[in-house]
């Protein structure tokens, strides 16, 4: 039964009233999550171009001769949070700081998913684009999609205006994108040759 209702019967709340009901655990934690996401592949990005320009001091780690890419640092973050995750006891303030990890992690591996499917490609493929969106659109859906028991008949049809919505933005998305990879894929690639390897 809804918590709503439940208030209705016992009195505690008139028929018409609505009451705000904080989110979830669960939607805490995925809002964490996809705030840490989005911050960390805007920030991923605006690093990388800084150091490439030259205007910041070159962090790129080496191991030898091997350049060690960021997505790295994210499996073996990843790795250290399911680990957490899976043994660990923990309560809701922990696993806030999990979720941000998990985000920041997940943020690192997929600004580099490009590379998961052409490991010798720019760091400016396409698929990691891509990629990014996806994840951000389910980590969106976890955290803000309405509760299955507060949906009523006129929740669908603005779910399908939305979804016809985000769609539409989606293609037009895809197309600016094609016209910016056209106009400055080959800035992005020069300065990916003269930068720091």
């Amino acid at each position: 039964m809804p918590f709503h209702d439940t208030l209705v019967r016992l009195h505690l709340l008139p028929r018409n009233q609505h009451v705000r009901i904080p989110p979830t655990p669960a939607r805490h934690l995925a809002r964490l999550t996809f705030i840490a996401f989005l911050l960390t592949f805007i920030g991923s990005r605006v690093i990388v171009i800084l150091i490439m320009t030259r205007r910041m001091p070159n962090m790129f780690f080496h191991a030898g001769a091997t350049h060690v890419h960021h997505l790295n640092y994210g499996i073996f973050l990843l790795s250290a949070v399911a680990g957490i995750l899976l043994f660990a006891s923990l309560n809701l303030r922990y696993k806030g700081i999990c979720a941000l990890l998990y985000g920041l992690a997940m943020g690192l591996t997929f600004d580099e998913f490009g590379m998961w499917l052409n490991l010798g490609g720019s760091y400016w493929q396409r698929a990691s684009f891509d990629g990014v969106i996806v994840v951000l659109s389910v980590f969106g859906l976890i955290a803000f999609f309405p509760r299955w028991e507060r949906l009523r008949s006129h929740h669908y049809g603005t779910a399908a205006l939305l979804l016809i919505a985000v769609g539409s933005f989606y293609f037009l998305l895809i197309r600016s994108y094609h016209h910016v990879n056209e106009k400055y894929a080959p800035v992005l690639m020069e300065i990916e040759e003269s930068g720091p390897r």
